[in-house]
């Protein structure tokens, strides 16, 4: 053993305890989804843009760099944290061959499910954000020639991801292997369905616009969405539809989000993998009549405000007269009412946003949020602790949380909805939207998939007959919406590489009193610089860049970010 007491590999994969610490100290390098992502994306508009400094205000003036992107971004540059975690990986995989640790074949086909599974997931992490990347898939020797090495492509990184997912399910479903469930004490564990997730998402981004380059097809895609979903599924996962038994959710959907996922999946059947960490939402995007709050965070755009849908399944609105989006076209079959925008609304969306007249309990009377100038919570062009677009974030916030109890919820990684999204976006694709896709025991077409989760919002099913790109209109926004806030806004709109159109600026609704009645007007927010190619990607740490530039000769910095 060396004198400063570090012991050796050898003597780590020769002991049992050491063996299990070490695979637990591969967990924890994927960046936390967190809420203020849906700042970066046409879902809100920063408070604390009107802070001189501030990361929001920096991003949409387009004022981001590469020295500065970490400081400016919603998860910094997780490069090198990412790279240690496949790092870590790598040498658990290599090692727990050889090693002699006394465990059953059984425990130890566990162990090594575990750390392929999450060497998928740390790959995906980096190919979502920076496109190729180079590849190492084993520990690298000291003296390793780094200038032999070259970026991966998208495509050979998501062979990969679905290679190691496929060792690890080829790994028994049992206790000590690799299981759909989770036992005691252990929390945050690689499971089966994670392993699934990882694949629908990552071959459905594979297939995207931004991303495909032939080697997947939608055909492709649609036999893993379906596997990935039928297998979860079979083994007990289920859209959480458990009614509210207080005033703090209105439906299903919204307590969906303040319910923390239980390990034991007791109540919350939905969720895969929940690696976002309970949320201050009362502190951190909260309103500003509640004790101790501190700024009103992202605030809900009017884009996303109007495109959800009216209860009876028809969107109110279906597009715009001007190019401001100032003057909306209204859908004369919705029955939505420009002087009472509010009423009729998707389910979903009396969970997602405090508006103008929102309860703040459900169960309670005369406590009514107001967002009118001169309401308690009224706009503001000043004061980052009042909203700036005419609207509260409401998802994942508890109504009775506050400084002495913080009960509002957690972003989750993978969710079942999002798999039945996935599968909807491939089916379509490869067959349209009414087709039965016979494959992995299960026979639903794209429609039928996003009616699911459309049933769960008590929200009537799409009609049938519509063409592809009828139906790509409404699975886009069926995705923005039931997704909204969740991370998920702003890959999508880059992978789909609709960003130039998504994030040019965004609009607000300010309310005003006049002769006793609410008068609304639409506005714009100034363009935002961060709408740009260069911004599809995240650039690569300088110093990386710097570094590869003296080994091989080639800048491998993304399109866009070279200083």
């Amino acid at each position: 053993m060396p004198s400063d007491g570090r012991i050796t590999l050898d003597e780590i994969f020769n002991d049992y305890n050491h063996t299990r610490g070490y695979l637990n100290s591969c967990y924890g390098y994927a960046p936390r989804p967190y809420m203020d992502r849906s700042s970066f994306t046409d879902e809100s508009q920063d408070a604390d843009d009107i802070t001189p400094g501030s990361k929001y205000n920096l991003w949409y003036r387009g004022a981001t760099t590469v020295s500065s992107f970490p400081d400016h971004s919603a998860d910094g540059s997780p490069w090198a944290q990412l790279y240690e975690g496949i790092r870590k990986c790598n040498v658990f995989l290599e090692n727990i061959k050889g090693g002699s640790v006394y465990v059953s074949e059984e425990e130890k086909s566990g162990w090594i499910a575990q750390a392929h599974t999450l060497r998928a997931l740390y790959y995906l992490q980096l190919i979502k954000r920076y496109g190729a990347v180079p590849f190492f898939d084993r520990p690298l020797p000291v003296g390793y020639d780094f200038s032999q090495d070259k970026k991966s492509s998208f495509s050979d990184i998501v062979r990969f991801i679905l290679q190691d997912c496929d060792e690890a399910l080829k790994i028994p479903d049992t206790r000590d292997g690799f299981s759909w469930a989770i036992y005691d004490n252990q929390a945050g564990k690689m499971t089966r369905a994670v392993a699934y997730a990882i694949k629908s998402q990552a071959v459905t981004y594979a297939v995207s616009p931004l991303w495909s380059d032939g080697s997947f097809t939608w055909e492709d895609a649609t036999q893993i969405n379906a596997e990935a979903l039928s297998q979860c599924l079979a083994n007990d996962y289920r859209l959480f539809n458990v009614e509210p038994a207080s005033g703090g959710a209105p439906n299903p959907y919204g307590l969906y989000f303040v319910t923390s996922s239980n390990d034991q999946r007791s109540v919350d059947k939905e969720t895969i993998y929940q690696l976002g960490i309970q949320m201050q939402v009362w502190r951190y995007a909260g309103l500003p009549t509640i004790a101790g709050m501190e700024r009103a965070g992202p605030n809900p755009t009017q884009g996303l405000v109007d495109s959800y849908e009216m209860a009876n399944g028809e969107p109110p609105i279906i597009g715009y007269e001007d190019s401001q989006r100032m003057v909306p076209i209204i859908n004369a079959a919705s029955g939505y009412d420009p002087n009472n925008p509010y009423a009729g609304r998707d389910p979903r969306f009396y969970a997602s946003i405090y508006y103008n007249g929102a309860p703040r309990y459900f169960n309670a009377a005369n406590e009514f949020v107001e967002t009118y100038v001169g309401g308690d919570e009224g706009i503001s062009t000043t004061n980052r602790r009042h909203t700036r677009t005419g609207y509260y974030l409401r998802k994942f916030s508890n109504p009775g949380s506050g400084q002495n109890n913080n009960a509002d919820g957690a972003t989750r990684l993978f969710r079942l909805a999002e798999l039945y999204l996935n599968f909807a976006e491939s089916a379509y694709q490869s067959a349209g939207p009414d087709v039965v896709i016979q494959a992995s025991n299960i026979g639903i077409s794209a429609r039928d998939a996003v009616n699911a989760v459309r049933a769960r919002a008590k929200m009537p099913p799409l009609p049938g007959g519509l063409s592809a790109e009828q139906f790509e209109i409404r699975y886009r926004n069926e995705r923005k919406i039931e997704m909204a806030f969740e991370e998920h806004r702003y890959f999508d709109v880059r992978r789909w590489k609709i960003l130039a159109d998504t994030d040019q600026f965004v609009t607000g609704m300010r309310i005003e009193i006049e002769n006793g009645e609410l008068v609304y007007n639409r506005f714009k927010f100034a363009d935002r610089n961060s709408s740009s190619d260069k911004y599809l990607l995240y650039p690569i740490d300088q110093a990386e860049v710097n570094k590869m530039f003296q080994l091989t000769g080639q800048n491998w910095q993304n399109p866009g970010w070279l200083e």
